[in-house]
């Protein structure tokens, strides 16, 4: 097994996974510091010996030059973490639909910011009322999401070291950063 190895930005960010002979040459290279190690974990040249790291960090940040993210089914049910958003339950993505929260029939448009996931039970019990006529809550306000999600999401389905928890799953570079600080 190759392990991967988190790439983070200098703002504490996660880019992507990198093999982890990339990650040693960045460091090597003065690019990057490293955070976290893999335990028990070492690798061995002729004169040197070093800990095989798990997380490591941009010194420098790099400005990602990223277009918005694209409007898909899909993608609704990445940032409603393929939850209903009327119910709250959790649910697998062939028992999802999505919801028009103003319905269309009166003027509302299919975009990031009316269509949440929804369960196949809720959105027939909603029909093409708005919630308030319906007496359904929202749990969360429909967004346009940032590629934070959809990174932590790619990277979530791998098999996802304990040392990446930290990174991944908080929803701020400044908590990543404080919990780093802690650690």
């Amino acid at each position: 097994m190759h392990p991967k190895v988190l790439l983070i930005n200098a703002s504490y960010e996660p880019i992507h996974a990198v093999v982890w002979r990339r990650a040693l040459k960045m460091f090597f290279l003065g690019k990057v510091e490293i955070l976290e190690v893999y335990p028990g974990r070492v690798i061995r040249s002729v004169s040197t010996s070093l800990a095989l790291p798990s997380v490591v960090r941009l010194k420098h940040y790099l400005r990602l030059n990223r277009r918005p993210v694209r409007f898909s089914r899909m993608n609704i049910f990445i940032r409603d973490n393929f939850c209903c958003q009327y119910c709250g339950r959790r649910f697998d993505q062939r028992e999802l639909t999505y919801d028009h929260v103003t319905p269309r029939s009166m003027n509302g448009h299919t975009d990031w910011d009316n269509i949440v996931t929804c369960c196949h039970t809720c959105n027939k019990r909603k029909g093409g009322r708005t919630p308030r006529q319906a007496s359904m809550h929202l749990i969360r306000r429909p967004s346009m999401p940032t590629w934070y999600h959809f990174i932590s999401f790619t990277l979530n389905r791998m098999d996802t070291p304990e040392s990446w928890r930290p990174y991944l799953f908080c929803r701020s570079s400044t908590e990543a950063h404080k919990r780093a600080a802690i650690a």
